[in-house]
């Protein structure tokens, strides 16, 4: 097997909470006291838009939240919304060790919009990581469209055989293994160390 170079993680469900996923949407909504099925209705007809940076966040809040007069600001509901990421720092952890060997090229490669993927990269200093972005919100696809990988691959010169691709969600793999990436199916901090180790990489069990 060739040796791997490069390491592409998906942020939410791996090393984040999902940043606006269904459950943080309802969360962050509801306490605002807005009505969750009227504002979903909403965010499913501007999401793709919003995801793959054809709107900004401003017009994204326009069309689900301020279409009409509120009691709150929308710097309240935009901070409401940064406030639902969260790190899991044992998986952080495991990247932290790859990225201290320097043998590797690590990259993002996730679905998310433009500000908040900037924002949780800020915030949770993700540049101590890795050294590529490759979020939907900047290359305008989204996983599992096939584009979105070959698109990975090209930006970072990298062959697909050298590549392993880290994601909790098993379509987003399945395209991946399309187009000849190792996968890991993540479950847990120590199963991720464990298939990794498996796949010839550099990490300590």
């Amino acid at each position: 097997m060739p040796d791997i170079t490069t390491m592409f993680f998906d942020l939410g469900g791996v090393l984040l909470t999902n940043g606006w996923d269904r459950a943080s949407r309802r969360h962050c909504v509801e306490s605002f006291g807005l009505d969750y099925e009227e504002f979903a209705d909403r965010h499913e007809f501007v999401a793709d838009a919003f995801e793959t940076g054809r709107m900004t966040m401003d017009e994204y809040l326009d069309r689900t939240i301020f279409y009409r007069d509120r009691s709150f600001t929308r710097e309240s509901f935009r901070d409401a919304m940064v406030a639902e990421s969260r790190p899991y720092p044992e998986a952080l952890a495991v990247v932290e060790e790859l990225a201290a060997s320097g043998r590797y090229l690590l990259a993002t490669l996730n679905n998310e919009s433009q500000e908040l993927n900037q924002t949780r990269i800020d915030r949770f200093e993700l540049r101590r990581y890795f050294t590529t972005f490759l979020s939907s919100g900047f290359l305008g696809v989204k996983k599992p469209d096939q584009a979105i990988y070959q698109l990975a691959l090209q930006i970072t010169q990298r062959g697909p055989e050298e590549c392993v691709f880290v994601d909790d969600r098993d379509l987003n793999l399945e395209c991946a293994v399309t187009e000849g990436m190792h996968t890991v199916h993540y479950d847990s901090p120590g199963q991720l160390r464990g298939e990794l180790v498996g796949l010839g990489i550099d990490i300590q069990e």
